[in-house]
């Protein structure tokens, strides 16, 4: 369970890639199933290369996020829709990826990693390794936050919430949309590049899935946590994204056949989407009146005693058999403003 925990973390690097498209940019990309095995296989071949592990672990995110700005400027300058230029996009760095590697698999064993340091140490694999990841990914999520506070994010939300609003301003839409395209594409990237370091190897399939994966942790961590204040939300992600690995090891400790986990990614995505509407249809059934209107049709209703209404901008206060008949300014609307108060 340690290492899914670990996994998780890393995962929630993706996630937070996920998290910019997906809820701030409001945008379908499907670039990542391809940029996560290209920020793989280009830290697989810069550590094979001697390359120090993070210097090929920025690679990573540098190639990742090239790949962003070739989706970003098919779709703005192409104008290609969005999810086909993220196919397009993902199709092409297939070959790509095969290129950078030289072949369909690159091993990194005897190689020196980011995680070498915590190997040694004896530390990988335990609770001090999860929070040393932990501490890690949440320093990512900081400057998550601090840049979507800044002018720019102010403009990057905005373009998400309402493009045409903020183009009015001047902003340039596509401007953002590639920018914000790209810094998703290099997180993913970056973290292909330490999952890949993480297990030893990068394969040329590794990619495949991962937007599912990715929509499954902010959906999924986004319906537990909520995302009422923007720390919440981007936090929420990458909570998602390790409660999804342990999800996945437990099913796979049950009994799970490993070919059933893209169907159980699938159901869990399905229940996080309905699990909101689920609450609300709940909350609709189980609500008490609120108001005294409404009371008073319930007290009616069921033979009890009537609620005294307040004020009533139509002049229509609800009135019950028994209850005290109105005084002459509530009858001919003349009052002085007494409303609903007791007589």
């Amino acid at each position: 369970m340690i290492g899914s925990v670990e996994v998780g973390l890393i995962y929630g690097v993706m996630a937070l890639g996920v998290y910019l498209t997906f809820r701030v940019l409001n945008f379908p990309d499907l670039t990542v199933d391809g940029s996560f095995t290209t920020g793989a296989a280009t830290a697989a071949t810069a550590l094979l290369a001697g390359w120090s592990p993070v210097i090929a672990t920025l690679a990573g995110f540098a190639t990742g996020f090239l790949a962003g700005i070739v989706t970003g400027l098919l779709h703005t300058k192409g104008k290609i829709d969005g999810l086909l230029a993220g196919i397009l996009t993902m199709i092409a760095l297939w070959s790509v990826n095969l290129r950078i590697m030289g072949s369909a698999n690159a091993p990194l064993l005897r190689q020196e990693t980011a995680f070498t340091p915590l190997r040694e140490a004896g530390i990988l694999g335990t609770w001090a390794g999860v929070a040393v990841l932990a501490v890690a990914v949440g320093l990512l999520g900081l400057v998550v936050i601090w840049f979507l506070t800044t002018n720019l994010g102010l403009s990057i939300r905005a373009t998400g919430d309402n493009g045409p609003m903020i183009s009015s301003f001047g902003v340039s839409t596509d401007f953002t949309k590639t920018l914000t395209l790209a810094l998703s594409n290099g997180l993913v990237g970056m973290c292909g590049a330490l999952l890949a370091q993480y297990r030893g190897f990068a394969d040329i399939s590794m990619g495949i899935g991962m937007i599912l994966v990715g929509l499954a942790s902010v959906i999924l961590g986004q319906a537990i946590l909520g995302q009422r204040r923007l720390w919440l939300a981007v936090y929420a992600v990458i909570v998602g994204a390790v409660l999804y690995q342990f999800i996945i090891a437990v099913a796979l400790e049950v009994g799970l056949n490993p070919n059933d986990m893209r169907a159980v990614t699938a159901i869990l995505v399905v229940i996080a989407l309905l699990a909101p509407r689920w609450k609300s249809v709940g909350g609709r059934f189980g609500r008490k009146p609120t108001t005294a209107a409404a009371a008073n049709e319930r007290a009616m209703a069921g033979g009890g005693t009537t609620v005294e209404a307040g004020p009533d901008p139509a002049g229509t206060a609800a009135t019950a058999p028994g209850a005290a008949a109105p005084g002459p300014d509530q009858a001919t609307g003349t009052g002085t403003g007494t409303g609903g108060e007791e007589s």
